[in-house]
């Protein structure tokens, strides 16, 4: 986030600075993999490269070395599906049973993974017919996130009433529901779809 702000303002000195800090994420977690044996900071380079190519064959040229750049966008949805199916033959026989929500990235930010999880649960008919049951269910949500009683109130905030960043708020919203998800998922119809409503989840 703060490299891509340094970029939106354009400030130079802090983007030096910022990548830095970023690269140093990049040597750290490399080190931490070469340690056990699982990578190392080479094979990073590696992987890049390798998938700059790939994905690239316009700038860098196909198997028989044209470049072209015609069907740019066909080619990029094909190459990525073969990488997504490179990767699952990757992984251990129980990843490679994943879950319709196991694409959506838990690193990202809190408001943007949940835009992303709805569009994935929207994608099988799992979706909200009636604004009024969406409203309904914050309101139920927000029920259940205030104190039970004075006993706990005072020990959830003595002084004043607890103040919670909007990003930790979003990603516990959608953390249970994720989980939820999970658990009825290996009942899903042939169709994809989930042998409930929206309406009807709790």
């Amino acid at each position: 986030m703060r490299v891509a702000d340094a970029i939106m303002r354009g400030d130079l000195d802090d983007l030096r600075d910022e990548l830095g800090d970023l690269l140093l994420q990049v040597v750290y977690h490399a080190r931490m993999a070469e340690e056990q044996s699982a990578f190392a900071f080479g094979d990073v380079v590696e992987a890049v490269t390798r998938k700059m190519i790939r994905r690239h064959p316009h700038v860098f040229g196909d198997e028989n070395g044209v470049v072209t750049s015609s069907h740019v966008a066909g080619n990029w949805d094909r190459i990525k599906a073969e990488e997504k199916a490179e990767r699952a033959a990757r992984r251990r026989p129980e990843a490679a049973q994943a879950s319709l929500l196991s694409s959506v990235k838990t690193g990202q930010p809190a408001l943007a993974r949940a835009m992303d999880l709805q569009r994935k649960a929207s994608s099988v008919g799992f979706d909200w017919n009636d604004p009024r049951e969406v409203l309904r269910k914050i309101r139920e949500e927000a029920d259940e996130s205030r104190p039970r009683s004075t006993a706990e109130t005072k020990r959830s905030s003595p002084k004043r009433p607890a103040i919670c960043s909007s990003r930790w708020s979003t990603w516990r919203a959608t953390s249970m529901p994720t989980r939820k998800w999970r658990c009825a998922e290996p009942t899903q119809n042939s169709n994809g779809a989930l042998p409930i409503s929206s309406a009807r989840w709790r």
